[in-house]
């Protein structure tokens, strides 16, 4: 497990965009970025999730967050670039960017995952990222330091039978990022990195492992730490590399 002791005010006077940020990792990492200083920008589907963690952020005395409805399925070029300028005018700056929407498939053999599955999960997983990540460029070159963190998993690094749409998917994340990573790199001051939070109790990981009980995984609260390291700056040299939040400290 990543170990690592966040500072309070690791991200004081910080604007973070965090997609799913009604649920699961991305509600936990709302939360945890608002507790150490940072204004939230809380995008998802379902405007009543995002009311809850919007909630719970101001009743603990955080710093008040912000709601994006989008539904990351759907959108097309415009429904981003309006998202672009509303976030210009209001908040003219992005200090980061944390992918956390994704949908999961069931666990089958490809020849029995259907297309409307598979172009589900390409979506959210892959195409949503990239259109979110090039949409939010040019506040993010606004910061002098900016972190874009995408999550990744066990299988976008290993991709294993009976995990086709989702792994290819992941796959395509970690390209993505090598990518990025490249490119920006340098003079742009923004830097890119891929989390693999592992096994963890949420409604995603539910889809695939119906039988496993999430009471034997550990819980987004607990994997935080490692969230908070990529997002503030003691992870400033930190580019195009690949993270484990369940690793043990120097496996890798």
């Amino acid at each position: 497990m990543f170990t690592y002791s966040a500072p309070s005010t690791l991200l004081q006077g910080r604007n973070i965009l965090i997609s799913r940020a009604g649920s699961g990792l991305g509600q936990a990492a709302a939360r945890a970025y608002a507790a150490h200083g940072a204004t939230v920008l809380l995008l998802g589907r379902d405007e009543t999730k995002l009311n809850t963690t919007y909630d719970a952020i101001v009743d603990a005395g955080h710093p008040e967050p912000a709601l994006f409805v989008l539904d990351l399925q759907r959108a097309g070029e415009a429904d981003y670039q309006q998202l672009q300028q509303v976030l210009a005018n209001e908040f003219g700056v992005l200090h980061g960017l944390l992918h956390s929407a994704g949908v999961n498939a069931q666990s089958l053999p490809l020849e029995y995952q259907n297309l409307g599955t598979w172009q589900q999960v390409l979506q959210i997983n892959l195409t949503a990222a990239f259109a979110l990540t090039t949409t939010c460029l040019p506040l993010l070159r606004q910061a002098e330091k900016a972190s874009v963190i995408f999550t990744s998993a066990s299988e976008g690094r290993k991709p294993r039978a009976f995990r086709g749409p989702y792994a290819i998917a992941k796959h395509g994340v970690e390209a993505l990022v090598d990518i990025l990573a490249e490119e920006l790199g340098g003079t742009s001051g923004i830097r890119v990195n891929s989390l693999d939070p592992g096994p963890c109790a949420t409604a995603l990981r539910k889809v695939a492992f119906p039988q496993e009980n999430p009471a034997s995984l550990p819980t987004p609260d607990s994997l935080m730490q490692l969230y908070l390291y990529l997002m503030g700056d003691d992870s400033v040299q930190a580019n195009g590399q690949r993270f484990s939040a369940q690793a043990v400290p120097g496996s890798d």
